[in-house]
């Protein structure tokens, strides 16, 4: 679908400008695909690339804003940073690309600081190139921002007249003052009435240098809509369904989805998860051939992993990031062993790939019961991984909660099917597996609690007893299924959609 709108600068399709600060990393704790390749801690960076780029071909006039991390792009042609530049340019124009310049930016070899001082800086140093440099040399129709690392741009895109979109990634922020941001070089007293203040602000001169700013709150408050990366996350949050949102965040979401000015947009895999083109795998395939490449992909896989080899013994993945505040994982170490004694004639193993705290819970574990030949726990590997997906038959996501959530639709993609939490991102993309009626892609159990993902892992280790040719079936017509589903023309064609709602409604500024 192209873009309309009458009377736009340009005089054809309105501009776009994508403004996002990832490229491939998160700070730890943030992220929908936790640790997906070796350099990164979250999935933002190719969901931004992925949507400029599709949009792009279905024909926008999208540009993207970036910080210009010199060092990370000027690196060696194996470097996964300077590679995902390399995706950009593949599709986009150079001069569709607008690196935010700062010599803050040029020498770092990661986007992120371990040092908490250090990113609010990044932050505003990046939103001051993009609010005084980069907004006027492309003159956009619409900006969509990114996150709290962007919560300024919204305010200032306001003070414009330019509608402003901002997805909301994670629950995540920070706060800073105004003096703190105009000392950066942000004209803030322009656009300071458009900022969410912790406290009601009296005047300008009162909240300058005492009242903080909150630059995720900011963000929703003052764009033009918002959206998050799932519907049914957008849903848990206003409805107050998780403590751990801060009230300040709610109520501004809240306000925005009262006023029809929210929705939830799921993100979609990179498409270069297909298990037809991916050199990771030992044997290609596809949804006609995925009994032979995914038996090939086990055997590697259990080799790898000094697994016992058995074609027949299902395999449980693990592949986010080991964290028990987001994750889950806590609740499969309090069922661990037990699951794997309770299948121990059919010969389940156990899969981790991932980094996180709980790695050593689970080495431990596994040495304490001495069940190595079972159960395998591997630091992050992005072919590794990749074999995970492809070899194992289950993939665990026992999320408390979930924004969005990409292991369990790159799961479906390579055929294997996804054990979930009903929660967030995860309702909205697994359907609970309906074998008699040919429908359901998962399985999805409704509680958080160790008990209940046991009983999880009982309903897939009931379809593993079914009849080979019952079970590939099944999978046959999940990966048919998926592949049309998770898509990155299906999320920006929905991204293209709100973009068209908000070039026609009146922007009250």
């Amino acid at each position: 679908m192209a873009l309309k709108r009458k009377g736009t600068m340009h005089g054809g399709s309105p501009r776009i400008l994508v403004v996002t600060p990832e490229i491939t990393y998160l700070p730890p704790g943030m992220g929908n695909m936790a640790n997906r390749m070796s350099a990164k801690a979250g999935g933002m960076a190719d969901v931004s690339a992925s949507l400029v780029s599709a949009l792009f071909e279905e024909g926008a006039d999208v540009h993207v804003a970036l910080p210009h991390y010199r060092k990370m792009f000027h690196m060696d042609v194996g470097s996964l940073i300077d590679s995902e530049l390399k995706r950009y340019k593949a599709k986009l124009p150079d001069s569709r690309i607008h690196l935010a310049q700062d010599r803050m930016f040029y020498y770092r070899d990661t986007v992120y600081s371990s040092y908490s001082e250090d990113n609010p800086k990044l932050a505003l140093a990046f939103q001051r190139e993009v609010i005084n440099n980069i907004i006027p040399a492309v003159q956009p129709d619409l900006i969509h921002c990114n996150d709290w690392m962007t919560g300024l741009v919204p305010a200032a895109a306001r003070r414009l007249g330019i509608p402003c979109l901002f997805t909301v990634h994670n629950i995540h922020t920070q706060e800073v003052t105004l003096e703190r941001i105009e000392n950066t070089g942000i004209d803030a007293a322009e656009f300071w009435q458009q900022l969410y203040f912790m406290r009601p602000p009296w005047n300008y001169e009162e909240t300058r240098a005492s009242n903080r700013v909150d630059l995720l709150a900011s963000g929703i408050f003052a764009s033009h809509y918002i959206n998050t990366v799932s519907p049914t996350f957008l849903r848990e949050i206003v409805e107050g369904m998780h403590d751990f949102v801060p009230p300040q965040i709610r109520q501004e979401m809240r306000g925005k989805f009262a006023a029809g000015c929210a929705e939830g947009i799921l993100n979609a895999p990179d498409a270069n998860y297909n298990p037809a083109v991916d050199d990771a795998l030992p044997v290609r395939y596809d949804a006609a051939t995925h009994v032979v490449g995914r038996r090939a992909a086990k055997r590697e896989l259990q080799e790898r992993l000094s697994l016992e080899v058995d074609d027949a013994a299902p395999i449980l993945f693990w592949p986010s990031r080991l964290d028990p505040v987001q994750k889950g994982c806590q609740l499969l170490a309090e069922i661990l062993y037990r699951t794997v004694a309770k299948y121990w004639d059919r010969k389940l193993q156990v899969v981790f790939v991932a980094n996180g705290d709980y790695q050593r819970v689970f080495n431990d574990i596994v040495n304490f019961h001495n069940i190595h030949g079972r159960v395998a726990v591997a630091s992050f590997d992005e072919s590794l991984s990749r074999l995970g997906y492809a070899g194992s038959d289950f993939v665990l996501m026992p999320s408390r909660f979930e924004p969005c959530g990409l292991p369990q639709m790159v799961g479906v993609l390579y055929g294997s099917l996804p054990i979930v939490h009903d929660t967030g991102g995860l309702h909205d993309t697994v359907d609970h597996l309906d074998v008699a009626a040919g429908r359901g892609n998962g399985f999805a159990f409704k509680h958080d609690a160790a008990a209940a993902l046991a009983w999880g892992i009982d309903e897939a280790m009931r379809f593993h007893a079914l009849p080979a040719e019952d079970r590939a079936a099944q999978i046959s017509r999940i990966m048919l299924e998926s592949a049309n589903r998770f898509t990155h023309q299906v999320c920006a064609k929905a991204y293209m959609e709100m973009y068209e709602h908000m070039l026609h409604r009146p922007l009250i500024v």
